[in-house]
């Protein structure tokens, strides 16, 4: 009778051990280390126009079209965004939604959360779009690694660079950009191998 009740009570154990093994999460992977030429090496904390803090590299795992701006700009920023349009527009809808874009304000002092909103919504920009600010020194930081230039005049707008970068899912340099107003090929084709990879 003891040895009915020992494996009775060695057959409830096992079965409770299975279970609670069963019931553990599964612990994720974690993901491969960035390669050395990421643009997501860069650590800069950011802020989208929804007001959701996210980290340079929180669109790791697909492609992007990233560029930067300012959005009292009325005359070479919203041609950035229509070329980006442009670009998105070129391709195959499927190849188009596996695509983000990330607009980055190098004028953090006007661009509030507030005015990024309305500059969204102003540009046709959509759930795919994310328009950010953050801190002058991030700004900089994100500006050097695109090979964005740009500087404030004494009257407050801005001169700059009107690069659009092409990251592959590792945020790698795919292509680059500095045509304004329509589809640059070479980003068209860039997408459209990322996209399809």
């Amino acid at each position: 009778m003891n040895q009915t009740l020992l494996n009775r009570r060695d057959v409830l154990v096992s079965l409770a051990a299975a279970g609670a093994l069963v019931a553990l999460p599964r612990l994720s992977q974690a993901a491969p280390p960035l390669p050395g030429d990421s643009v997501y090496q860069v650590r800069a904390s950011l802020v989208d126009q929804d007001g959701h803090a996210l980290e340079l590299d929180a669109m790791r795992g697909t492609p992007v079209l990233v560029s930067m701006f300012y959005s009292s700009c009325d005359m070479v920023c919203p041609m950035i965004f229509e070329t980006i349009h442009s670009v998105l527009a070129a391709v195959p809808v499927a190849e188009r939604k596996a695509v983000r874009v990330l607009m980055v304000s190098f004028d953090p002092a006007r661009d509030s959360v507030a005015v990024l909103k309305k500059t969204a919504d102003q540009r046709n920009c959509d759930s795919q779009w994310t328009l950010a600010r953050c801190d002058e020194a991030t700004a900089r930081k994100v500006a050097a690694v695109l090979g964005i230039q740009y500087r404030r005049l004494t009257n407050g707008e801005f001169n700059h660079s009107t690069l659009v970068t092409l990251l592959d899912r590792d945020g790698r340099v795919a292509a680059k950009s500095a045509k304004l107003g329509g589809a640059d090929a070479v980003l068209v084709k860039g997408v459209h191998k990322l996209a399809a990879a």
